[in-house]
This record gives structure tokens, sequence and C-alpha cells, in this order.
């Protein structure tokens, strides 16, 4: 005989039945964990070909951070490390005890935010106007020109800007020719001058390459949107600003976050080939800083105590910029 209707209810009902049809059942499937081994599998080419290049980044860059411990140690170069004489925190509370640290960080941050706002600013505009123009010809060799100061190593840049700058120079000769000065100027003798002769070499060296990205991203802004804005009467100035502006704001984001990341990084090649024995104190930047009074003078954890700041500086400003386009809701890195 069946069960009756009611019989099955209640059974249903029991927790003992319950249990046991829970028993019998498989435990599902989390449905994140198989898409991701099933997109894994469509780009296990990709993956594949990306090995040499993790392999690459961890070699030169996560193992040599081994090397960090040299900052916490009287680091001797005949001595094994790990058989080095430990000083804790000393190297960092010498290195901030230091006046010569501090005008080093000062030059760093002031010619890093001159090089980064004029860089922008210069890059952005340059891409603006190369976008607008429409002789393809004139386009393409503009632009061609525009890359090759940046293949050209600071040597020869550094030295034709000096060239260029010296009082017998093009430059003046310009300027007192115009009667804007009455006697030529030395600017490579003038402190005050320095920051603003560095910022300048560098806008003219790498705006040309800084632009490929805007105008990679204002080639994928959608013509209808300028269609419609000629429709409605919008002059060229008005769609540059109300339609291109906006539309690659995320990837300025981006490169402003990548850029402030690297704020401290400026490398000193421009400050040692520009620079000389008058301009020396606004010339110091910490990567010369580091380059002389660390490993100039045999100082190699003091000059690794050096590189753990700027990396540690980095970081902080990374995570900053960061979570600032979070807020915004725009170019977030990460």
């Amino acid at each position: 005989m069946g069960k009756s209707i009611s019989e099955v209810s209640g059974q249903s009902n029991n927790p003992l039945f319950k249990n046991q049809v829970g028993m019998n059942k498989k435990p599902p499937i989390n449905p994140k964990k198989k898409g991701f081994w099933k997109r894994a599998s469509r780009q296990k080419a990709l993956i594949l070909m990306s090995f040499p290049f993790v392999i690459w980044l961890i070699v030169f860059k996560y193992i040599p951070i081994g090397g960090w411990l040299m900052a916490f140690q009287d680091y001797k170069p005949q001595f094994g490390m790990f058989d080095q004489e430990w000083v804790g925190l000393q190297h960092f509370k010498d290195l901030f005890q230091e006046p010569m640290f501090y005008q080093a960080l000062e030059n760093t941050l002031g010619m890093g935010i001159l090089g980064l706002v004029f860089g922008t600013l210069s890059a952005i505009t340059f891409a603006l106007l190369l976008n607008e123009v429409r002789l393809i010809t004139f386009k393409k060799l503009t632009q061609t020109i525009s890359y090759l100061p940046h293949f050209v190593s600071w040597v020869i840049g550094a030295n034709i800007v000096i060239t260029m700058l010296a009082q017998e120079g093009v430059i003046n000769n310009i300027l007192v020719g115009l009667g804007l000065i009455d006697s030529p100027i030395g600017f490579m003798s003038n402190p005050d001058l320095f920051w603003g002769i560095v910022t300048v070499a560098d806008v003219w060296k790498e705006t040309g390459w800084n632009a490929i990205i805007y105008l990679a991203a204002m080639a994928g802004v959608d013509p209808q949107l300028y269609e419609a804005a000629k429709v409605d009467g919008a002059s060229r100035l008005r769609q540059m600003w109300h339609i291109t502006l906006p539309s690659i704001r995320p990837v300025i984001i981006v490169l402003l976050i990548l850029s402030i990341g690297n704020l401290i990084n400026i490398g000193f090649e421009k400050q040692m080939l520009l620079g000389n024995n008058v301009v020396a104190d606004k010339a110091l930047v910490i990567d010369l800083y580091a380059l002389d009074y660390g490993i100039g003078m045999f100082r190699y954890s003091f000059g690794t105590a050096i590189g753990i700041f700027k990396s540690v500086i980095s970081v902080i400003l990374i995570l900053i910029c960061n979570q600032f386009a979070k807020k915004i809701g725009e170019g977030r890195v990460f």
C-alpha cells in the first residue's frame, strides 16, 4: 500500500528526513571557481606567454628586495650578508638628522611637481591640437618629429640645452636682438632658474612621447558625439572641452596616479648633466644624494636606507591617489 498524502507531508517535515535527503545531495559547485578555471583554460596560451615576464619580474624586482637587510646592518662587502653587524634603525636616524637630505628632498619634490604639472599639461595640449589636424601627412610628420627627442640620450640633450642657453647661445642672441634684454643672461649660473631649466628641458624631450597614450585614447572617442555637437553649433574648442577631455578623463587620472607614484623617483641624469658648482645646491636630488653620500662614500647601508625611504613614500603616494580616484569614481588603478 502506498503512503497517504498526509503521511508523506508529515515525513517531509521531519528533521531526520530532511537530513537524510540533504546527505544524498551533492554539494553545490561555486560558479565563481568554475568560471575562473574555465577562463584560465581559454587563456592558457596568454598565461604561458606571460611566464617569462613574471620570472623576470621576480628575479630582478622581488629577489633584490632581500638586499634591504643592508639598511639595518653596518654592511661591509668582505663579510657575508648574515655575518654583518646589526644596527637596527641607526641609518634611518642618521638620514633624518642630515640637513643635506632635506635639501635633496626639497629639490626632488620641487622639480618632480613642476615636471608632473607642466609635463602632463603639455602632453594633453599637444595631443588635443594634433588630434584636430585634418592633414594626415602633416599630422604624421609632426608626430614623428615630436618623438625624436625622447630617443636622444640626456648626455646629448643636456649639451644642446647648455649650448642654447649659453651667454653666446641662440636664446640670448634672440633676446638681445629683439631688445628684450640689454646684456646676455647667465641662465646656467643662476640657481633660481635651475628648476625651470630642468622642467623646460624635460618637457621638450618627453612631450611628444607622453602624448601617444592620449592620442590613442582620443582615437576611441565616438565620432557621433562630435556630429551631435556640430549640429548644436559647438565650435572646435568647445568640442575639445566638452567631449574630448571628458572622454579621456579616466586615462588622464590613471596616468596621473602612476606619475605621482614616481614623483620622488625623478632620477639624477638631468640634474647631474645640467648642473655645475654654482647651482649644486639646487641640483642635489635624492638619487644624486644617495649616489654621492651613500655609494660614493662606501656607505652602502646608508644608501640602501635612502632607497627604502623612496620606496615607502612612493607606495604611500600611490595608495592616497588611488583612494582619491576611487572616491571620484574615475581611473582607479587597483
